[in-house]
């Protein structure tokens, strides 16, 4: 009687040790890759996305980082209402008055917790009086309506403007543009050019001198306009609402070098050649 024996062959079983996935005594642990992330997803461990002035689900507010959440939401809304409403869907009358629900509604804004009652806190406190805040209607029925008051590129706005028609009629007698000392080095070849806004803007100060408004605080360079002059040449020259000085220059929408009467640097000191004794004013 004969008897077969069977053989078992051990399975073997896979070690969990650090040796068995590096066998070699001088290799490095396995590093699990990380997932990639989904596009437009910030990968982990990133810097949050959004802050104080850009809520979850709310549009990008425009400015800097550094500038407070108010300053963020009137760059927005002063860009909304002088250039951007045409390209945001944002109905405009011929006044340039946009509706304040139309406004809160728009992406840029919705989700930031702008109400009525905040955009007029923003109104309010604006140091360059950019925008009128207006109410047609009464009661329940009242409609709001806000716009900038100068400063627009959308060529369909035309704002009720006071016309100026004496140098006489500029309260402080001053008529001044500012700009940057790289913006000069065309400005004193070419003259002053309105670009893609409707018109030039001149302040009745120099920045830091009790202006509201129409002027950069941190211009380097003022121009010193001879009003009457440009006046008398058939130039057109208007109050906005907050006190700016509009002119849409020539035929070009230039304001020429020869309108000048003096150019001054951040010291108030003359800019040579650009002074009353150089023959630029009459």
């Amino acid at each position: 009687m004969s008897t077969s024996t069977s053989t078992l062959t051990p399975i073997p079983v896979p070690s969990t040790s650090q040796e068995s996935s590096n066998p070699h005594p001088n290799a490095k642990p396995t590093k699990t890759p990380r997932k990639k992330p989904e596009p437009g997803q910030k990968p982990p461990g990133s810097a949050k996305q959004g802050g104080p002035a850009n809520q979850k689900g709310a549009g990008k507010l425009r400015g800097l980082e550094k500038d407070s959440p108010e300053v963020r939401l009137s760059k927005t809304l002063s860009w909304l209402l002088r250039h951007g409403a045409k390209g945001e869907g944002l109905p405009m009358r011929a006044d340039g008055y946009v509706k304040v629900t139309d406004l809160l509604a728009n992406p840029k804004l919705k989700g930031q917790g702008l109400e009525l009652a905040r955009l007029k806190e923003i109104v309010a406190a604006d140091a360059k009086k950019r925008y009128d805040l207006i109410s047609e209607g009464e009661g329940d029925e009242a409609v709001w309506w806000i716009r900038a008051n100068q400063g627009h590129s959308i060529k369909t706005v035309k704002l009720e403007l006071c016309p100026i028609t004496s140098a006489a009629d500029i309260p402080t007698g001053v008529a001044v543009h500012g700009t940057s000392r790289k913006a000069w080095e065309l400005i004193s070849k070419e003259g002053l050019s309105k670009m893609k806004r409707n018109h030039i803007h001149i302040a009745q100060a120099v920045a830091g001198e009790n202006v509201i408004s129409g002027m950069r605080n941190s211009s380097q360079i003022f121009i010193f306009i001879d009003l009457q002059k440009a006046l008398d040449a058939g130039i057109k020259f208007f109050f906005s609402d907050n006190g700016v000085i509009l002119t849409e220059g020539n035929e070009k929408g230039i304001l020429g070098t020869e309108f000048f009467e003096r150019v001054e640097d951040a010291k108030h000191v003359v800019i040579p050649g650009w002074g009353r004794e150089s023959g630029l004013a009459a």
